[in-house]
């Protein structure tokens, strides 16, 4: 059992900085001064009963803060707007990765498997960083990372920051999600754990899988998906495929087999399960204190979903394009590890040098089968789709906190980081049952090879690889108690390569009847390949790869303290550069004539100030008022195609992207009543210049990117947390527990400002007009009206057992903009009420203290819904209903 300490919190800590002592909450924020900080702790200590666990935090140019006594709120003592989830509160939220614990926290909201968005602004208008350090994105269409790639048991803490400070990078528009990673405690520890789940749509069910390798329940293929020779041969010879010059058969005889694409039926699919261990220790030396910290995980889960996806070209949606359902299975697996060094020296260790380094490696086996029609007739279309992702984050942080004098601070830190994404074999099959009488094989399902007019096979390789230098130095001085100065240097290298390769298969119209019934590894066998005439032939000869590159410097200086007793203030400002260009990358020995590519340099003074005023000891008013920015992603200014099977749509970016700037205002008042215990109300505006919004274009509703002329977002926020003594209730079993009433609800009104004269420059478009693309008025995608959380959690204050109650909802937000010069409906997903229950108990087994955990998830078994509607039509691009999930595991230390 974890002794409660009284704690103090430390003014001076960096980026990079993993808490030594994280049990509880770690803070990220910008404190006025050492005294004051302390003052205001101690003043909160006396007004709050109860010791407190032990806390350190961090952040880029922010000071360390200790506090001797009760812990001071740290939500309450920061100058910026602040929400903090805690190592207990990601432990009482039961969620398996940070993205799903996040959403607990006011004004976030869950997209997709892992972007979270703050305040209903899109992930690009949300920065996430590791202890302080930016990473990159293993996602072809994100330049920022998923979220769910990081499992909270390598997590210690995470920090939201709503209002902007100098010392983030300037791509801050909803606010700063920075992740802290488990650090190394005083007392060393070995702990393991495992846990079982079961899924209501999917463990039991019937699936869909194939072979791929004997090796893919690691994550990791065991070469039967490596580039085949002939193949690798044709991408090194730099030659077209469309010159005429190259011999497509034997580079067709080695894509298709028995183990990538036959597709087979599993009627009872496994239940999803996990592992992981972690350990750490300290020791003494002579010269200061050296620790050593070490985790592993290894998850395995399966999910089926059985969706209907439709799509329609009239205006009102009265007609149907086409009108599928499909089944479609993911194993994810997921292993991942931390390892971390730290040395602590000097005067009572006030010197820290710390290495962090992080594994992730996410890999998701895809198994579809579709059925449906296209154009309203009776034709049966059955699409057979097999698919490996493998992406993988490799992150490496260097930092060292130097206190020469009391007054004198000097982080220095330094973090590479790496991501890639492959997706080998990417293979896809289109069968064609014409149901007429007078065809011979009209009750047959066919694929004549002959380019979706009856019947299709493709197969795609793709790869993406991303590094990121980034470092930066911050040197922070206190004048005086009321005054600290801070300035400081960070800058940022990003380079990623991007290669797409798409080839179609293609038979002649000699093509013999009987031969097109064969399943897809014998259609395509060599010998149906050399003896009947098939040919390969690459979709995408125009633009199959690019560079991107982004290069940041930027300066900060800031300085917080009080102006009056009850007056505090950080103020700051920052300059930043950034050039960011994208061009292809030359493939063919014969360059193309391509001009997709984006040339960006642009310099950006971003100001920053935060008054709080302390109305009384308990409550406070904070204004804040800054300019930010937010760049395109890379993704965005590719002009490359891209298929996202979850949202089942083709991606293309669009290279005449340009910078929004953000000008942001918020409003706050809080007030503190009682030990953890708080309410507050916030008002909250932004006005974005040139904000990029999705769109969608062409019969293949293919989505692309484009700046808006502008938007305005406005909202309030509130958010209530008390807890509530239970030993009126009598009896030992209610004397030393307690109920936590907690909930939050953020309303947040989005519009697109477009006149009639309004220019947009998409690329390869006749239009310039932004009212062909962008309507005024409309919401800003991926921004929901109205989201609540509500939390309900007993617990025991003297030992091991909670029971936690989280009701989650969303309202529908736009997901992308309807057919372009159609006057199509936008669409919209409806995320809707999600109900999720959470039991831990601790017991003692065989001598040992071991904490099972139960999790019941989505019990009110919402659906998942994307749709377009007009009248009484309702057109559903995705929809699939939601399996209610329930866990057990169980954890011990040694």
């Amino acid at each position: 059992m974890i002794t409660r300490r009284l704690t103090s919190i430390l003014l001076f800590t960096t980026a990079l900085s993993a808490p030594a002592l994280a049990y509880g909450a770690e803070q990220a924020a910008p404190l006025a001064s050492a005294e004051t900080a302390a003052s205001a702790a101690d003043e909160a200590a006396r007004r709050a009963p109860g010791a407190q666990e032990e806390t350190e935090v961090s952040v880029p140019g922010v000071s360390e803060i200790v506090v001797v006594g009760r812990r001071a709120n740290v939500v309450q003592a920061g100058s910026q707007v602040l929400s903090v989830l805690s190592t207990e509160d990601i432990q009482r939220s039961g969620e398996g990765n940070i993205a799903g614990a996040l959403t607990h926290l006011s004004g976030l909201s869950l997209v997709g498997s892992g972007y979270v968005y703050v305040r209903g602004l899109g992930d690009r208008y949300s920065l996430a960083l590791l202890n302080g350090s930016p990473l990159p994105s293993p996602e072809p269409l994100k330049r920022v990372v998923p979220l769910d790639l990081f499992p909270s048991s390598i997590v210690s803490s995470a920090l939201v920051q709503k209002s902007y400070s100098p010392n983030f990078p300037g791509e801050f528009g909803g606010g700063v999600i920075n992740l802290t990673t488990r650090s190394i405690p005083q007392e060393g520890f070995l702990s393991i754990g495992a846990s079982i789940s079961a899924d209501t749509e999917t463990t039991g069910q019937l699936g869909y899988t194939y072979y791929g390798s004997k090796t893919d329940w690691t994550g990791y293929d065991n070469g039967n998906r490596d580039i085949p020779s002939a193949l690798a041969a044709f991408v090194a010879s730099g030659e077209r495929i469309s010159s005429g010059k190259v011999d497509t058969a034997p580079i067709a005889s080695q894509l298709v087999n028995g183990r990538n694409a036959v597709l087979q039926r599993w009627g009872d699919l496994p239940p999803n399960f996990s592992v992981n261990a972690a350990g750490a220790r300290s020791f003494e030396l002579e010269s200061g204190n050296l620790g050593v910290i070490a985790a592993a995980g290894y998850s395995n889960k399966w999910q089926t979903r059985d969706s209907v996806n439709q799509n329609s070209l009239s205006n009102d949606l009265s007609d149907l394009e086409s009108d599928f359902r499909r089944v479609t299975t993911d194993n994810r697996i997921i292993v991942n590890g931390l390892f971390g060094l730290a040395y602590e020296f000097g005067e009572t260790n006030q010197n820290k040098v710390r290495w962090t380094n992080v594994y992730i490696h996410d890999t998701d086996k895809h198994a579809r089968l579709g059925l449906g029609n296209r154009h309203g007739t009776e034709v049966d279309y059955m699409q057979q789709d097999t698919a490996w992702y493998e992406r993988q984050l490799i992150d490496t942080q260097v930092v060292g906190e130097f206190r020469p004098t009391d007054a004198l601070s000097i982080d220095v830190r330094g973090s590479y980081a790496k991501t890639k994404r492959k997706a080998p074999f990417e293979l896809s099959f289109e069968y064609v049952r014409t149901n007429v009488a007078s065809d011979p094989f009209g009750q047959y399902f066919v694929n004549r090879l002959n380019n979706g007019n009856n019947g299709d096979a493709t197969v795609s390789f793709s790869d993406l690889d991303e590094r990121l230098w980034s470092g930066g130095v911050d040197v922070s001085y206190r004048v005086s108690p009321d005054l600290a100065v801070t300035a400081g240097y960070a800058y940022g290298d990003t380079r990623r390569t991007s290669a797409r390769r798409d080839f179609q298969f293609q038979a002649p119209n000699t093509f013999p009847g009987g031969v097109d019934m064969f399943r897809p590894d014998l259609l395509l066998q060599p010998s149906i390949i050399e003896n009947f005439g098939v040919e390969l032939v690459e979709t995408n000869e125009g633009t199959p790869a690019f560079l991107a590159t982004l290069k940041t410097h930027a300066g900060y200086v800031k300085a917080d303290g009080r102006l009056l007793d009850t007056l505090k203030f950080d103020v700051g400002v920052r300059y930043e550069t950034a050039e960011e260009a994208v061009a292809p990358i030359q493939v063919f020995t014969t360059p193309g004539a391509s001009t997709a590519s984006t040339s960006l340099d642009n310099g950006y003074w971003l100001p920053a100030a935060t008054l709080t005023w302390e109305l009384r000891p308990a409550m406070q008013l904070r204004a804040n008022v800054s300019k930010t920015l937010a760049r395109p992603q890379f993704r965005e200014l590719i002009y490359q195609f891209y298929f996202d099977p979850d949202s089942n749509r083709m991606y293309r970016g669009n290279p005449l992207l340009q910078d929004s700037e953000l000008t942001n205002a918020e409003l706050r008042y809080e007030w503190y009543f009682g030990s953890e215990q708080r309410f507050s109300a916030a008002g909250f505006y932004k006005n974005i210049d040139k904000p990029i919004e999705s769109f969608v274009s062409g019969e293949s509703f293919t989505t692309s990117f484009a700046n808006a002329p502008s938007a305005d977002l406005y909202g309030v926020e509130v958010e209530v947390q008390k807890y509530y003594e239970l030993d009126f209730l009598g009896g030992d079993f209610w004397s030393a527990r307690r109920l936590l009433v907690g909930g939050n609800y953020t309303y947040s009104k989005s519009e697109l400002k477009v006149s009639a004269d309004d220019p947009v420059a998409v690329f390869a478009s006749s239009s310039t007009l932004a009212t062909d693309f962008f309507r005024d008025g409309a919401p800003l995608t991926g921004q929901s009206e109205h989201m609540a959380n509500v939390e309900f959690s007993l617990e025991d204050r003297e030992s091991l057992s909670q029971q936690t109650l989280l009701i989650n909802y969303a309202s529908k937000r736009v997901t992308s903009r309807g057919l372009a010069n159609t006057g199509q409906p936008d669409i919209f997903e409806y995320p809707g009420l999600r109900v999720d229950f959470v039991a831990r108990q601790g017991i003692e087994l065989a001598g040992r203290e071991v904490e099972l955990k139960f999790e019941a998830r989505n019990l009110t078994g919402r659906k998942y819904k994307e749709y377009q509607s007009e009248g009484d039509n309702r057109v559903y691009l995705n929809r699939y209903r939601l399996g209610r999930v329930f866990s057990l595991s169980a954890s011990t230390k040694f």
